[in-house]
């Protein structure tokens, strides 16, 4: 049976890139806007590129957090892509404190530029080593993906962090909870391995 999952549209990039991605493995895509629109999926992708604060007041003013959370308390598999991950949290501190979703325990805060001597935002490829991670089914150990952000996720407990990057200092690349998933690079623009990765992600709605 086919998977049909819901891209939540915000108004924050990179929707385009994950349904064509989801096209090319042969999953159903259901572009979502309305609260409504969240029933009757197998699954939910949180996409995003930009700044956490515009993220949250975008999702709010669509008025579609209450069910978003009530969807993920029922069992329905979240992912939460680049941005996406990062409104898991708690909160950021980029620009002013600002309270995420809540649903992974963690805050965001800006990438170290170990003194000047990091390019940020931090753009290119770099290998995850991933641990115990349900996305990773059938990858490598280590596998490389394509990051481009400025801000992390940080202060999660370990429990939830199921793959890590190096930049400088220790970047949380992959974060899970339960039914809910989130990726800090973009699996859409990471070749084959992204790829495979979207397509466990399915397999798990």
């Amino acid at each position: 049976m086919s998977k049909r999952i819901g891209i939540i549209d915000y108004g924050v990039g990179n929707l385009t890139s994950v349904k064509n991605a989801l096209d090319f493995i042969s999953v159903e895509v259901k572009i979502c806007t309305r609260s409504d629109e969240l029933n009757n999926l197998h699954g939910i992708i949180l996409p995003g590129v930009g700044s956490f604060p515009a993220g949250m007041q975008n999702l709010e003013s669509l008025g579609i957090i209450p069910a978003i959370i009530d969807q993920v308390k029922s069992g329905l598999p979240l992912l939460g892509i680049c941005l996406g991950m990062q409104l898991l949290a708690t909160s950021s501190d980029e620009f002013a404190l600002t309270k995420g979703l809540d649903l992974i325990p963690g805050t965001v805060k800006k990438l170290d530029d170990q003194n000047g001597n990091l390019r940020i935002p931090h753009i290119g490829w770099n290998g995850v080593v991933c641990d115990e991670c349900s996305l990773a089914k059938g990858l490598d150990e280590e596998e490389d993906f394509y990051f481009v952000h400025s801000y992390g996720f940080s202060d999660s407990d370990e429990d939830y962090v199921k793959g890590i990057s190096q930049y400088g200092d220790k970047v949380v690349a992959i974060v899970e909870r339960d039914n809910i998933f989130g990726t800090q690079f973009h699996p859409e623009k990471s070749q084959k391995a992204g790829l495979e990765m979207l397509r466990n992600f399915s397999n798990l709605c």
